[in-house]
């Protein structure tokens, strides 16, 4: 206890340089967790990917369709629990700005699949009875002020003209980690518009989704799926639901990297920062180590001082860095509505801002203590702060 209280007491020696330190090392915190918060919410909708899911697209690209007729057949393989098909439909809502994903889908088979989107049965009974039907998440309906019964018009980009949906019902995820910022609506409402306006352009799909009984059959099942149809007009990519999210990813990568590298930048700035601390009090107790040494006290205890000190300042500037970390990530997901459609701080994130932090307050103690222990007593009691 005795030594705590020496340990604080040389911390608060210098209120105002402790004071700024402990402020760099929290904006130093807040930065590093908010960037990975960043990166993960790029990630979110992989990792919240079922293991038991998987996505057939055309293999050429994900622009160009496939034929309806592929369900049934798709159906048949060995392993193959539920199918269903979806469609990026791409509209507007009132205004260019207002983005959020739309998915045109077989309904009643798409949330057999997707069984984390929770919806109260008669919103969901309701929405299968109503051609021109619509849900929408949560997050959506909030951002946007949406509540069942409401006429959406959404204009169309990929398909032309206005479209109306009734909303239906509004979904909530499972686990915190569910999108949450999307509208469904029958497929089956477009496709029958479609075929009236371009007959070549209807019973078209996207993408299937199909679900399996084991993930390890995932690439046998893939595999099988795909040689169905190779050499045909529209050969097929089948792989898994995370896979399919990763190749999204993989296209804004080198935005992904550069704020990783950014977020550990931000660390190595502060850590330098906090060496400097450290070694302007070294410097200035060398007459105090030299009389400790007189006095009979060991390099272990210089050692304990001043590696106490340094951490103490880095786990104070940590935790009060993780604390306004979520304040700030829940405005700030907020102020950015349905762009990042999962933005959650994780337990992982945390860690690493208290690993970090030990990180910074051991290696920013190591020049001096070494300088403290290696001290020679008569120089040190020279020594003028």
């Amino acid at each position: 206890m005795y030594l705590l209280k020496l340990i604080a007491r040389n911390a608060m020696r210098h209120k105002l340089r402790t004071i700024l330190t402990v402020l760099g090392l929290m904006v130093a915190t807040i930065s590093f967790g908010f960037l990975q918060t960043v990166v993960n919410a790029w990630y979110a909708g992989a990792e919240g990917a079922a293991a038991t899911t998987l996505v057939t697209r055309n293999a050429t690209s994900l622009v160009f369709p496939l034929p309806l007729s592929y369900e049934a057949r798709i159906r048949a393989v060995n392993g193959v629990t539920g199918v269903a098909h979806a469609n990026w439909f791409g509209g507007i809502y009132q205004d260019p700005k207002n983005f959020f994903a739309q998915f045109a889908v077989s309904a009643e088979s798409y949330f057999d699949i997707y069984s984390d989107y929770l919806l109260p049965e008669a919103d969901r009974t309701a929405f299968l009875r109503d051609r021109k039907g619509a849900i929408v998440g949560r997050k959506l309906a909030d951002q946007y002020g949406f509540k069942v019964g409401d006429v959406i018009p959404i204009k169309g980009t990929i398909y032309p003209g206005t479209w109306e949906f009734v909303l239906r019902g509004i979904y909530d995820g499972a686990k915190t980690t569910t999108n949450t910022a999307t509208m469904f609506f029958h497929w089956d409402y477009i496709n029958e518009s479609i075929k009236r306006q371009a007959p070549r352009r209807g019973n078209q799909v996207g993408v299937f989704v199909i679900g399996i009984r084991q993930p390890e059959d995932a690439a046998m099942i893939s595999n099988a799926i795909d040689a169905q149809f190779r050499n045909s007009l529209a050969e097929t990519l089948t792989e898994t639901e995370k896979a399919f999210q990763l190749g999204f990813v993989s296209m804004s990568e080198a935005i992904v990297v550069a704020i990783r590298v950014v977020s550990f930048v931000v660390i190595v700035i502060i850590m330098a920062v906090m060496a400097n601390t450290m070694a302007m009090s070294a410097r200035e107790r060398l007459s105090e180590y030299a009389t400790l040494k007189v006095l009979g006290f060991g390099p272990g205890f210089l050692t304990i001082l001043i590696f106490g000190e340094s951490l103490l300042l880095a786990m104070v500037g940590c935790l009060l860095g993780v604390g306004l970390l979520f304040p700030l990530a829940s405005g700030f997901a907020r102020l950015m509505g349905t762009m990042f459609p999962v933005f959650e701080v994780s337990l992982w994130t945390v860690l690493q801002q208290i690993i970090a932090a030990l990180a910074v307050g051991a290696v920013a103690a190591i020049a001096p203590t070494l300088r403290a222990t290696r001290v020679n007593i008569v120089e040190g009691l020279r020594s003028i702060g």
